[in-house]
C-alpha cells in the first residue's frame, strides 16, 4: 500500500479572513481612481479567491471569465494549467469576487478588447493589452498587500494566495470533493491538508491556560 503523504501545510502562509478582509478593503477604496490598482485587485481575487497559480493568472483570457450565466465561474483551459488538466473555477461562491472580476472584464471590452485577449494585463499606454510576466504578477501582488506590513510581506508570495483559497473554501463549508475539483489536486488527501487550517487565527496572543486564582490547598 502506498505511503501517505507527509506533507503539511504551514498556517502561517495563509491569508487569514481578517488580512484577506483588510486587503480587499484596502484596494476597494482605491479601485474607482486607479487603473493600477483595480488590476491588483484583481490579481489578490483570482490568487486569493479563486486560487489560480501565477502562470495561469499571465495566461487568463477575457473569454475564460464566464459571469453571464446562472452559475458563473472561471475556464481554465488545459493549455495554461499545471498538468494539463482543465478545470471549472466556481466564481458563484463569492458575491464580492464576481463582481469585481465582472467588472474587470467589462472594462476591458468597453474600450475595444478582445475576447482572446489577456484578462491581466499592462495598463500602460504603450502596452496596454499586453500579457504581464510572472515577476510582474508577483510583485503587483505584494504591492497589493502591502497594508498588512512589512514583516508580513516577508512571509506571503502569490503562491500563497492559492493556499488561501482553499482553506477558506473548506472553512466556508464546501465540500472536499468541490475544493479538489476547484483546485485540480491529485487526490482528496492533498485537498484534506487543508481541512483544519484556523482562517479566523490571528495569531494574537492568548490565555491558554488562564484558569483563574488557583484554589486553596
Amino acid at each position: 500500500m502506498p505511503a501517505l503523504s507527509t506533507w503539511n501545510l504551514d498556517p502561517t502562509r495563509i491569508l487569514t479572513r481578517r488580512e484577506l478582509t483588510t486587503v480587499l478593503a484596502y484596494l476597494g477604496a482605491r479601485a474607482a481612481h486607479s487603473a493600477n490598482t483595480q488590476r491588483n485587485l484583481i490579481i489578490v481575487r483570482l490568487a486569493c479567491c479563486c486560487g489560480l497559480r501565477v502562470s495561469e493568472i499571465a495566461a487568463l483570457q477575457l473569454d475564460d471569465i464566464v459571469a453571464d450565466v446562472q452559475r458563473p465561474h472561471l475556464r481554465l483551459r488545459r493549455q495554461i494549467t499545471k498538468g494539463k488538466r482543465a478545470r471549472c473555477v466556481p466564481v458563484w461562491w463569492d458575491g464580492g469576487t464576481l463582481a469585481d472580476l465582472g467588472a474587470g472584464k467589462a472594462r476591458s471590452l468597453a474600450v475595444g478588447a478582445r475576447g482572446t485577449e489577456p484578462f491581466v494585463c499592462s495598463v500602460r499606454a504603450n502596452r496596454r493589452g499586453h500579457s504581464l510576466q510572472r515577476a510582474a504578477l508577483r510583485r503587483r501582488f505584494q504591492f497589493a498587500c502591502k497594508v498588512l506590513g512589512l514583516a508580513r510581506l516577508r512571509t506571503l508570495t502569490i503562491y500563497h494566495g492559492r493556499h488561501t483559497f482553499i482553506s477558506h473554501a473548506l472553512a466556508g463549508g464546501r465540500t472536499m470533493a468541490e475544493v479538489r475539483a476547484a483546485g485540480v489536486h491529485a487526490s482528496l488527501l492533498t485537498t484534506s491538508v487543508y481541512l483544519h487550517v484556523a482562517v479566523d487565527d490571528d495569531g494574537e496572543i492568548g490565555a491558554l491556560f488562564a484558569f483563574g486564582q488557583s484554589c486553596a490547598a
